[in-house]
């Protein structure tokens, strides 16, 4: 094997194809399939992936680059994630290179840097070592050659900064070859390393050794007594040593000068829970239910065969002692686990029952962690320190090679699409990985999507046909709560103008006074919706968005949850001048204000994105609910799924509909999910619960439902609607945005677009209505504005792509767009392909 294909990382069309590179001598042992390397390419060094080795071809090697570094002792990317990295760029319509950067933590996203060494040219000879022969009254060059010397390497840019008006003298060094110019691939982020202290010599001779020290180095006795105590624990942190006995950094070099002891950086690894004490579990014996959905599920594990599951279990049924129980079944396999759980509701109480059950095996990857904290974690799974990761959507990448099992809690989660390039879904990531290594699947939820459901209940979508698993109860063997619906049109009509119905505010009252808690749902941050004049109708807008800003009464300004400006609060109206300017909705920081009010002294948790940026927030405010420092914990989705308190017997929705509104199919589906999650956390344990539902639309079906905890009803109907309308699960979807500066432009191209695809795929004889009884079909609506006209300053049209069947629309839809960009020649024009999309926004 002497040649390797390379994916060379620059993301554009002409790229996006393997390059051929030799593969030096000196190299060949360390470079596998999934290497990360160095390759030169044009006038550049870039890092690149190995996707391929081969034998030499028959070709003109003159004309061929090698290899120039290997960036890993070991490949970050193995045999098995360059191949998905492959089906996820023709599944995606996105680029290769894309798929690999997205497959790695963001230190290991390495770029070239240019560094200046000292040259060997033959003509020179130098002063000290021979080198250089430079006059002496040449004292800038001298002084240059001197600084790279003592350093041995240094970057570019380090040079100009010590020399700042010496540019042309350097270039000239360089072209001289006083000094040499290479690039080389440097990683964003460095092992992290401290000085650490350990005997140089055996117990023995150091023992001897005390009884040669005169008085005077009594200091240095006291070190060197300290490590042959402490000889089991070696090596010991320079600082530990220095502050157990008072001494300096000094008298520990002394001793090393000696040859006593050894002082060498030794790697710290970074743990986002050092210090914390998890509390060991043990596995429950598992209810009838519980062991039937178990048994399954560890037959396939047992025959080490692919299988996707899809776990339906309500609120409380014992889901995550059956992830539990499985994981330690493929632990006793010596096979690894990946365990999926949406960014929202990675709370500490998820990783407590892992780390409780696993210990140091596992590993957690999610965005709350520092770049340093989440590259060792990475690590401590890539060098096989770890055997189960939990983590958001990303873990699904984790670099395993022997994977027993893939768990994806709460499946029905928008969250797992990626709503960046690449824009993958990770449950269909986790089948296509699942289905290649022979690993078991299992989709859990209380409110699977209609997607998953439909596909395990019809078998109708090709390669992915989960295998159903119901838990119809809960584990404890409580009821569900008790749901009332309150009708907020009504209260109006009675006089109740505050956000609290009369129900919900007696059933709060009773719950201070009973000494039991609250979680409060609000599914919208700040403090609210919006600012309008009452006198003229003016709403205060992002001037850089087609969308209106929201009210933060703790900063006193207005801000755009889209783009992030921001601007103060305005006293009067910037229209008419009016003082008649209010706010108007209903945020968290309002509703918060509002229970200050009806009960003073009540004691109020509020979760966000506002209050929970700070590291470790999220631990340290759930804590605070949990010990029972407050009665009230009120907060947006992030409170509706994960958590579990014993003493929480109340469960509150403020605006039950505010979903509903939206443009998008899925927003009855949506509403139905979050209902029914955030109901499922009261009466969890001993004490009964009780939920109260505030709505303005309380006859609507999805409300009505999850009133009832009936998923399979509520289902049967959203069917229906989406039978009707040519929606998923009856097809799919490619969402197309094309988006520009200049609206007479983008309406061009967007019409032009969509012309060009409808022209292609009715050639094919595809283009026509789903209603046709035909296997393949594809229709195209569009284009239009999208919901959100305007982003940042740039206009925005979609495409939408609805087709079923066989047909390789994905690749017609990319191929189209990539002709049009090269035919317009505008590199303003940004072309969006989302395959499958959740947000339509």
């Amino acid at each position: 094997m002497e040649m390797a294909r390379v994916i060379v990382d620059v993301p554009s069309k002409d790229t996006d194809r393997p390059f051929d590179y030799l593969i030096p001598e000196r190299l060949r042992p360390w470079i596998e399939v999934g290497s990360r390397v160095g390759v030169p390419f044009g006038h550049r060094t870039l890092q690149g992936f190995v996707v391929s080795l081969h034998p030499r071809l028959e070709m003109d090697y003159a004309k061929m680059k090698s290899i120039q570094e290997v960036l890993d002792f070991a490949p970050p990317l193995s045999p098995e994630l360059i191949k998905l990295s492959e089906w996820m760029k023709e599944r995606y319509a996105c680029r290769q290179i894309t798929v690999l950067q997205s497959m790695l933590p963001t230190a290991l996203k390495g770029k070239a840097e240019r560094y200046i060494t000292l040259g060997n040219p033959e003509e020179d000879n130098g002063p000290e070592d021979g080198l250089f022969s430079l006059s002496s009254e040449n004292d800038i060059e001298q002084a240059v050659i001197l600084f790279v010397k003592q350093r041995g390497e240094v970057t570019l840019e380090q040079v100009n900064r010590a020399f700042p008006d010496e540019a042309d003298r350097i270039k000239r060094m360089l072209s001289r070859g006083l000094l040499r110019e290479h690039q080389q691939i440097k990683d964003k982020m460095q092992k992290k390393t401290m000085k650490a202290v350990e005997l140089a010599v055996d117990v023995s001779a150091a023992q001897e050794a005390l009884e040669s020290f005169p008085a005077k180095a009594q200091r240095q006795k006291e070190v060197l007594e300290y490590l042959i105590e402490m000889e089991s624990f070696l090596p010991i942190a320079m600082k530990e040593v220095l502050s157990s006995l008072g001494v300096t950094a000094g008298t520990v070099k002394a001793l090393a000068d000696k040859g006593y002891i050894r002082v060498e950086d030794m790697e710290v690894f970074r743990d986002p829970y050092k210090g914390r004490d998890f509390k060991p579990t043990k596995p429950l014996v598992l209810t009838q239910e519980q062991q039937h959905v178990y048994g399954r599920i560890v037959h396939k594990l047992d025959q080490f065969q692919h299988g996707v599951f899809l776990l339906h279990g309500v609120t409380g049924s014992g889901k995550t002692e059956i992830y539990l129980q499985t994981i330690q079944r493929c632990l006793e396999q010596d096979r690894q686990s990946i365990v999926l759980v949406p960014e929202i509701s990675l709370t500490p109480q998820m990783v407590e029952r892992f780390k409780g059950r696993f210990g140091d095996l596992v590993a957690v990857m999610h965005s709350r962690l520092s770049a340093g904290e989440r590259y060792d974690e990475w690590r401590k799974i890539h060098e096989g320190r770890a055997s189960v990761v939990v983590g958001a959507r990303s873990a699904v990448f984790a670099p395993f090679d022997r994977l027993g099992l893939i768990i994806m809690d709460e499946e029905h989660e928008t969250s797992y699409k990626q709503e960046e390039t690449p824009k993958y879904h990770a449950r269909d990531v986790a089948v296509r990985r699942a289905s290649e290594t022979g690993a078991v699947v299992i989709l859990g939820s209380a409110t699977p999507s209609l997607e998953s459901y439909h596909a395990a209940r019809s078998h109708s979508q090709e390669g992915f046909e989960p295998e159903l698993l119901e838990m119809p109860t809960r584990a404890l063997g409580n009821r569900l709560p008790e749901v009332e619906i309150v009708d907020m049109r009504e209260e109006l009509k009675d006089g109740n103008r505050s956000m609290f119905s009369r129900p919900l505010h007696e059933a709060i009252a009773a719950r201070l006074e009973r000494g039991e808690q609250t979680v409060l749902l609000l599914n919208r941050r700040g403090h609210s919706t919006f600012v309008m004049c009452r006198s003229c109708g003016y709403v205060a807008g992002c001037p850089e968005c087609d969308i209106s800003l929201t009210y933060h009464q703790k900063s006193n300004n207005l801000r755009c949850h889209y783009c992030g400006y921001a601007e103060k609060s305005p006293e009067v109206c910037p229209e008419c001048g009016s003082e008649h300017i209010r706010f108007f909705g209903t945020g968290t920081q309002r509703v918060e204000e509002e229970l200050a009010k009806l009960f003073p002294g009540i004691r109020v948790i509020r979760m966000d994105v506002d209050t929970t940026t700070e590291k470790g927030s999220h631990e340290k405010l759930l804590k605070l609910f949990r010990d029972k420092k407050a009665d009230v914990l009120l907060g947006t989705q992030m409170v509706a799924k994960g958590l579990d308190f014993p003493d929480v017997t109340l469960v509150g929705v403020i605006t039950a509909d505010s979903a509903l509104n939206l443009p998008d199919f899925r927003a009855a589906e949506k509403t139905f999910q979050l209902l029914t999650q955030v109901a499922g956390r009261a009466g969890r344990h001993q004490l009964p619960g009780e939920v109260v539902i505030q709505s303005y639309t309380p006859e609507h079906y999805s409300i009505i439902h999850a009133s009832g905890h009936d998923y399979l009803t509520f289902v049967k109907d959203e069917l229906k609607h989406r039978k009707a309308l040519h929606y998923p699960p009856y097809c799919r979807l490619i969402l197309v945005t094309l988006s520009h500066e200049q609206l007479p432009l983008l309406v061009r191209v967007a019409e032009n677009y969509a012309a060009d695809l409808k022209g292609r795929a009715d050639r094919r004889g595809w283009f026509g209505s789903l209603d046709r009884f035909s296997a393949d079909a594809l229709d195209i609506l569009g284009p239009v504005a999208s919901p959100i006209p305007r982003l940042k300053n740039r206009y925005r049209f979609q495409c939408m792509i609805k087709w079923r069947g066989t047909m390789d629309a994905v690749s017609l839809v990319r191929q189209v767009a990539e002709e049009l960009q090269d035919s317009v020649r505008d590199t303003n024009l940004q072309i969006s392909i989302d395959v499958d999309p959740q947000m339509l926004m």
